[in-house]
């Protein structure tokens, strides 16, 4: 081989090599990186059993929009002071937004108010009018409630007393609920009775006393997921209680409860597209992030459900959503 050939092999071997170095050192293609949104979901309950599909949905949103989920709960139930330094400890520790299931609508309001959140936040719930507060995704609780009492109306007579069992009347939207299924009831001459949580035997000693003598049947209506679970444990475990209770009614979608439902425990249910939440959540949380989006606000669609319709190809979508 010719020197000058050799020496232009040299050179062409030289530039190949530097070439390789250049983009394995990102001079000259650099990767794009991936932005990673920090969101943290501070939730208003001491456990996340009842945010199944809510869950699945933030998951999915979290995947297509490539961010970093932190899911809180509270320490302890019904305290909107603890809650709102979760949010206020989160955004310190770098959450680019704040995803917010209010214990108290109003207390945290008040927090929001005098805190200078340095991230955006999205509620759980309803548009509270508060700056940091950039969208809101819920339900429309009244008319939850209504549809409940609507139920019931059509299929029980008014003789019949309706239990409202709920953890906490001021928790969350709960008294909205009330408000809407107390409005039915009340106009087609229902007596009722509430009663929250005080103690773990609560609504079991309230079931207990309708099989007494002299008590007669009664409708119980929950006002939230938990209540509305633990009723169905109660008196799908005993025979004897169904003969008392003419009717269980509630509200949620986890597996359990459906399960409750299936086995004729459960009568009926108002449920939503709790993945839809999650996921809006999200979303709502990214948009605010890159743009400071308008505020806004999202209301979902409640449904009165019973056994015959769990398998109705459009609740099976929001019922059961694909993992």
């Amino acid at each position: 081989m010719a020197k000058q050939e050799k020496i232009l092999w040299g050179v062409f071997a030289g530039i190949l090599v530097f070439l390789y170095l250049l983009s394995s050192t990102d001079l000259i293609i650099k990767e794009k990186k991936t932005e990673i949104y920090p969101v943290s979901i501070v939730i208003g309950d001491t456990t996340d059993d009842y945010y199944v599909n809510f869950r699945k949905g933030v998951e999915q949103a979290a995947d297509d929009y490539n961010v970093d989920i932190s899911f809180i709960t509270l320490f302890e139930k019904e305290d909107a002071d603890s809650q709102m330094e979760l949010v206020k400890r989160e955004i310190e520790d770098g959450a680019l937004a704040v995803i917010l299931e209010p214990v108290d609508p109003v207390e945290c309001m008040s927090h929001m108010d005098t805190a200078a959140l340095g991230s955006p936040v999205i509620v759980a719930g309803e548009l509270l009018p508060v700056d940091s507060v950039k969208a809101a995704v819920s339900i429309d609780h009244y008319e939850a409630g209504k549809k409940m009492g609507e139920a019931i109306a059509a299929e029980h007579e008014p003789e019949l007393p309706v239990y409202i069992f709920t953890d906490n009347l001021g928790h969350s939207y709960n008294g909205e609920v009330f408000e809407g299924l107390k409005s039915v009831l009340e106009e087609k001459g229902f007596a009722m009775a509430v009663y929250e949580r005080k103690s773990p035997d609560t609504f079991r000693k309230v079931i207990e006393e309708t099989v007494y003598p002299g008590s007669g049947t009664a409708v119980v209506a929950c006002l939230d997921a938990s209540s509305t679970s633990e009723a169905a444990d109660i008196i799908g475990g005993s025979p004897v209680y169904g003969r008392y209770i003419a009717g269980l009614y509630g509200t949620g979608t986890t597996p359990s409860l459906l399960g409750q439902m299936d086995k004729g425990v459960i009568r009926g249910m108002i449920v939503s597209n709790e993945f839809d939440e999650g996921y809006l959540c999200v979303e709502k949380a990214v948009e605010a992030i890159r743009r400071g989006s308008a505020r806004e606000q999202i209301t979902l669609e409640t449904y009165y459900i019973e056994k015959t319709d769990l398998r109705e190809n459009k609740f099976e979508k929001i019922l059961y959503p694909i993992d």
